[in-house]
Order: structure tokens, then C-alpha cells, then sequence
């Protein structure tokens, strides 16, 4: 059934494909944002719940954090527009958080394999080789999403971006796999709601803190490698 609906139509835009509550809205937010104001489907695939995340002392353990971030991450999709979109979708999965690396790899795989054939999208994101900052479960969602995208036939993958700064990491090994990007996007028209959409993962205002800190021309302007088709 999957194999058949591959050869239809694309069904939406662009697919995010992170690990946790909050990776889709630093860097892609208000991509996201211009493509459903102009009528495009996206789609968001959240691989774990984000229990092992920071607290900020807001919850008491990995369950109260867990139900925290799903009410975050519904709030931030209800800003950016996707959980009101028509056509639009939000998979939230229950891989381990953490401890992603951990899962048979081929479960993963599948799970990102079987989305992009369910969705069909035009364009497939997540982060590149390093996981951008070297997060064992960015770096694992990479691999899996990568080996997904292998996998599909060659006239039916979507193109495939990852998350790409201007700023080489300061870390070598993080440095050694770095993508300079290739794609730029001025969102520069959505950053009232981008802001108010990054505010909505109250748990992770450090993480929040730390990007303005380090990457604030990517608040206005959202940064992209795409991979050449051959891969």
C-alpha cells in the first residue's frame, strides 16, 4: 500500500523529521510559517517525547516533563499554524529520549522511512552529520533519516536539507563535519510569531537563551544545506 501511494502526487511541502519538542522551531520555524501562510501542507515527525530535557525545576520527573513539552510543542504548532492547517500533520513517537542511540537503528529508520512514504513531501528536514551540536540523538536522527532517504528509490526521494549555520562549531570534531549552508531563507516577516513560538517551550528557555546567544542572525534569517540528489 505504501509502495503504491509513493507514485501519486506530493502530498505536502516540507517534513521535519527531530528528535525532540523544541527542534522545530529554532531553525525552521518561520519557513514553516511562510509555507502555510501560502497555502502549503508541512509536517512535523517528533521522535521522542523529550522527558530527559532540561526542567528549569517546572516539573518533577520524566513523566510531568513529558506531559509538559507535549502541551509546549501543541502550543508552538497552534503559533506557527501547522495544527491548524489543513493537510498539515504532527506524528509524535515515544522513542526514549537520551537514550535514542540506544534503539535498535533499524526501528528508526523505519519509522522515518515509513513517513516520508506516507507523506510523500517535497522537501525532508533534519539536522546534518553532527547533529549540529554533537547531541547523541541529533546525531542518531541524522543517520536514521540519511538511511531512510537512501533507502526510497532514486526518482522518488525528496529533496533533503539539513539545519546549517554560517558558524563553524568551535569544537574540531564537531568542526570536521560541518555543512556550510546553501539555502537562506528571510523570515524576517515572521519574527513576532517566531519569537512567541520559541517562548512556548518554556522547560527549555536555556536552550533558548543559548541560541540567541550564539546564532542571533538565525532569528531572521533561517539557514539550510541541501544535499546534492545523488546524495
Amino acid at each position: 500500500m505504501l509502495a503504491d501511494m509513493t507514485h501519486g502526487p506530493r502530498s505536502m511541502n516540507l517534513l521535519l523529521i527531530v528528535p525532540h519538542p523544541d527542534d522545530e522551531v529554532y531553525g525552521a520555524s518561520g519557513t514553516l510559517m511562510t509555507l502555510l501562510e501560502g497555502g502549503e501542507a508541512c509536517g512535523l515527525v517528533t521522535l521522542t517525547r523529550g522527558e530527559a530535557g532540561r526542567t528549569l525545576g517546572l516539573a518533577e520527573g520524566p513523566e510531568e516533563l513529558a506531559r509538559m513539552r507535549a502541551a509546549e510543542l501543541a502550543a508552538c504548532l497552534e503559533v506557527i499554524g501547522l495544527s491548524t492547517h489543513p493537510g498539515s500533520v504532527h506524528e509524535q513517537h515515544d522513542f526514549p529520549d537520551k537514550y535514542l542511540k540506544d534503539v535498535p537503528f533499524e526501528q528508526v529508520v523505519d519509522t522515518a522511512y515509513h513517513a516520508m512514504r506516507r507523506h510523500r513531501p517535497q522537501t525532508v528536514l533534519t539536522f546534518p552529520p553532527n547533529g549540529s551540536n554533537g547531541h547523541p540523538d541529533h546525531v542518531t536522527t541524522h543517520r536514521a533519516v540519511k538511511a531512510a532517504w537512501d533507502r526510497l528509490p532514486a526518482q522518488e526521494r525528496p529533496r533533503l536539507w539539513y539545519y546549517a549555520s554560517d558558524t563553524p562549531p568551535e569544537n574540531e570534531a564537531l568542526r570536521a563535519e560541518w555543512l556550510a549552508p546553501n539555502l537562506r531563507h528571510d523570515v524576517t516577516a515572521h519574527i513576532t510569531r517566531k519569537l512567541q513560538a520559541i517562548a512556548c517551550h518554556r522547560s527549555q528557555a536555556l536552550s533558548t537563551v543559548d541560541f540567541i546567544r550564539k546564532f542571533p542572525e538565525r532569528v531572521t534569517s533561517e539557514t539550510f544545506y541541501e544535499v546534492p540528489a545523488k546524495g
